[in-house]
């Protein structure tokens, strides 16, 4: 039996993202631009922004979305991709991204 997408899990992950040096808070802002635009989304159920206690620079972005659709129209929403434009120059990396499953 598949799942039909209202019952589907959400897609939940946590996007690790490290600051080049010097451009912590260049990143940092560009970030925090990024999370009401996305919580306005209609598909974002979770989107918070952290960062690392011990290691200035390193945040964490803690998402969930209703589905995939909604992943990618945020992926593809002009305020994510004005980051997107521009996340190179503040990023030692690409963000890691690690897919998160609920324990319910």
């Amino acid at each position: 039996m598949t799942q039909d997408a209202s019952s589907a899990p959400p897609i939940s992950f946590i996007a690790v993202l490290q600051a080049r040096p010097g451009m912590r808070d260049a990143l940092c802002d560009a970030l925090q631009a990024l999370v009401m635009p996305t919580r306005l989304e209609p598909g974002c159920l979770d989107y918070q922004l952290f960062e690392l206690t011990d290691v200035s620079g390193t945040f964490y972005m803690r998402e969930s979305f209703k589905d995939e659709l909604a992943l990618e129209a945020h992926r593809e929403s002009p305020h994510f991709q004005a980051f997107a434009a521009q996340a190179d120059g503040w990023l030692v990396k690409p963000p890691e991204l690690i897919r998160l499953t609920a324990i319910r």
